[in-house]
């Protein structure tokens, strides 16, 4: 008679062995290089976008007081996974110890969310600010855009503590790899052999309310901006208007776009190999993509950046 196998709890897997993107040594080099150049540009084009929004009086607005705190976000998100993922190319092991594994998932859920809500946050400022321009300043007081960016940080570490917690209610049989570069729920699912079914469907369905609510504010703030546009009588205003939601509404398709492919499926081998790839779109390029959109496309960041690098170079 066979011996049943051990079954682990989660909290005694002393660590675990991220696959990562690839076993070849030479890609594994230059994967190293490319996404190092990607994290260094990344943490360079969101602190200075802060920055600069701190030192620029035209930047003062509501609109680039959230704009600063989603590229706080941003800096945090890539912080999360890269710096691992470049040890581990270079590392033989490409070990993660079962606390630091709990950490990266704690902060990986919780900054997802943050950002999806500070997304649609930044989507009604857009939609007060088109709509009723001359109460602006009044609707979207210091008071009022504190309370609206103090809810994404509050409710989204608060889902990823619940989500967290069940991540550590998995039981593993003795397979410690994730085939991932880092850890993420739905690989970690697909090698669990028990307690997974509260962990997927609390997931899965998480996932699809906070997304659906948090695009469905999106949405609707865009469709009552687009009425108010059409409504201008000024040529001018109507192009200001499109040009400023212009960059909110590229990061948006890019970010959920990614997000949906990537989360809002149940964990197959397929499912995870496909999400794989998008994760690393969604965890590297993404951040450092938006300081991009946001100064390329907006008048205002590229004028004050122009003002802040005169100042520079006049003071040497």
């Amino acid at each position: 008679m066979l011996a049943p196998k051990k079954m682990l709890n989660f909290t005694d897997v002393r660590e675990f062995i991220l696959l990562g993107l690839t076993s070849r040594r030479e890609w594994q080099v230059l994967f190293f290089v490319i996404f190092l150049l990607v994290y260094m540009i990344t943490v360079v084009g969101n602190i200075g976008m802060i920055l600069l929004i701190k030192v620029s009086p035209q930047l003062s607005s509501p609109m680039y007081f959230f704009l600063s705190h989603l590229s706080f976000v941003d800096v945090w998100f890539s912080s999360n996974v890269t710096p691992k993922m470049l040890e581990n190319l270079l590392s033989e092991t490409k070990r993660i110890s079962y606390a630091g594994c709990l950490v990266q998932c704690f902060f990986f859920i919780a900054l997802v969310h943050v950002e999806v809500f500070i997304l649609a946050v930044m989507a009604f400022d857009r939609h007060t600010a088109t709509g009723n321009p001359l109460l602006y300043g009044s609707k979207m007081s210091r008071t009022v855009c504190i309370r609206l960016i103090s809810f994404p940080y509050v409710y989204g570490f608060l889902i990823s503590l619940a989500a967290t917690l069940w991540t550590y209610g998995l039981y593993f049989c003795g397979k410690i790899e994730i085939n991932h570069f880092y850890c993420a729920d739905p690989p970690l699912i697909k090698m669990a052999c028990a307690g997974t079914f509260v962990k997927e469907y609390t997931m899965i369905t998480l996932a699809g309310i906070n997304f659906t609510y948090s695009l469905t504010v999106v949405v609707l703030s865009y469709l009552f901006i687009l009425i108010a546009i059409l409504r201008m009588n000024s040529a001018e205003g109507r192009c200001k208007a499109f040009s400023t939601c212009g960059s909110h509404v590229t990061a948006v398709v890019i970010f959920y776009g990614t997000l949906i492919f990537m989360d809002l499926r149940r964990p197959t081998e397929e499912s995870v190999e496909r999400g794989r790839m998008a994760a690393v779109f969604y965890t590297t390029v993404i951040p450092m993509l938006n300081p991009m959109i946001y100064s390329l496309r907006n008048k205002d960041v590229k004028e004050a950046m122009s003002k802040v690098i005169g100042r520079t170079i006049l003071t040497k």
